[in-house]
């Protein structure tokens, strides 16, 4: 019989409800689960650390204007914890309609250590190891996940070495797999001066491919100049356009990952791929360039409407690009070749640096969600379940 080590453990959740004049409101608060016993081919992973990326976020807060989010302490039987509440503005509700009424766990990933084993080998193979997962639900003390899902660490690493194994790592990794496979030869990233774009510098710099890279602020260009980065262009500088057209004539991108989503900057990349083909056309297309200029769009740290203007001819595309469908699509065996990737350069190509670490009740502090919510470079946190708690 397995041996949990505790009965019950905490789980941040998040809450969407209706609320007055067709508005919403955000309820997020720890609750207290049955510890899950695992099946046969199941473990039990006690978290240690869990990012909280943005993806996170978008789940944690949904539509909420966190700008209204107060907080108050729940008392139940002999404890407390925090609980945290903010406005939904009616007209982003319809998006809402989907989790309205559910009380939904948060974490995309996380690391911990391998505390209870199904019977089965493989499982009771991972009993006492250090492993990183990818399955959601993670901020939470106790996670029961399937023995396939668990990548173990190498010697020497920690859960915060771990923590961020998969959705970074693998969304860098799978922006290159994607242009080889569209035929493009080399690429564009915004916000790059993030924890991924970091990674995905060192990527390219690894399998010699082109990057450039865009960046909001002389500290971020400065960064990434350091670390090796070769094309950096400020978003915020007068010369903007005339520098990305000229990195792209040196590097041939054409194919770009925006994080930024809102506002004028994909259709700005559009345009710069095809002034810098045009830089080298031998004759003049009313259509412009018959060279397929791509812009993906990943994330949505500007939530505001993405506007262009045409440009840029007629061969181009712009679309959503996510790590999950990504995934599925190369199957299973391409997948963990990346996955092996990962583990093999963990503590050089793919790692990771953090601002702090928070408790599931520091989570839930509007100084710590002032911070963390910004999504701003080298504010990226780490949420330890079990901080805190013998």
């Amino acid at each position: 019989m397995t041996t949990l080590p505790s009965t019950t453990g905490l789980q941040l959740r998040s809450l969407v409800t209706p609320s007055g004049q067709s508005g919403g409101e955000l309820v997020l608060s720890l609750q207290s689960i049955p510890t899950p016993v695992p099946a046969a081919d199941e473990v039990l992973v006690r978290i240690e650390a869990a990012p909280i990326n943005p993806s996170d976020i978008g789940l944690l807060f949904g539509a909420a204007d966190m700008a209204t989010a107060k907080t108050f302490v729940q008392e139940s039987g002999k404890t407390a914890s925090p609980v945290i509440t903010a406005q939904i503005p009616a007209r982003a509700m319809p998006g809402m309609a989907g989790r309205l009424g559910q009380s939904l766990p948060v974490g995309n990933e996380g690391a911990g250590t391998v505390v209870a084993a199904g019977s089965s080998a493989a499982a009771q193979a991972l009993l006492g190891k250090l492993v990183a997962v990818l399955g959601g639900a993670m901020y939470t003390q106790y996670r029961c996940v399937k023995a396939d899902q668990c990548l173990v660490l190498p010697e020497g690493a920690t859960a915060a070495d771990g923590a961020s194994c998969f959705v970074n790592p693998l969304t860098a990794l799978g922006m290159v797999e994607t242009m080889r496979r569209e035929g493009h030869t080399a690429l564009v990233h915004t916000a790059a001066a993030s924890n991924l774009g970091q990674m995905l510098n060192k990527i390219c710099m690894k399998d010699g491919i082109n990057l450039v890279n865009i960046v909001r602020k002389p500290e971020q260009a400065a960064l990434l100049k350091s670390i090796g980065a070769k094309y950096v262009c400020d978003a915020q500088s007068a010369t903007f356009m005339e520098d990305l057209t000229q990195a792209l004539v040196a590097t041939g991108a054409t194919i770009a990952f925006d994080a930024t989503g809102g506002g004028k900057l994909a259709g700005q990349i559009l345009t710069a791929m095809e002034a810098a083909i045009n830089r080298s056309a031998k004759e003049y297309s009313r259509y412009g360039s018959t060279t397929h200029k791509q812009v993906y769009i990943y994330g949505g740290l500007d939530t505001g409407p993405t506007e262009f203007n045409r440009s840029f001819g007629m061969t181009w595309g712009m679309g959503g690009w996510l790590m999950f469908p990504f995934l599925q699509k190369i199957g299973a065996a391409a997948t963990q070749a990346l996955k092996a990737r990962v583990a093999a350069e963990l503590k050089t190509t793919f790692a990771s640096h953090y601002a702090g670490q928070l408790s599931l009740a520091e989570a839930l502090q509007l100084d710590s969600i002032a911070k963390y919510g910004a999504r701003a470079t080298g504010t990226k946190y780490l949420i330890n379940p079990n901080k805190g708690i013998a």
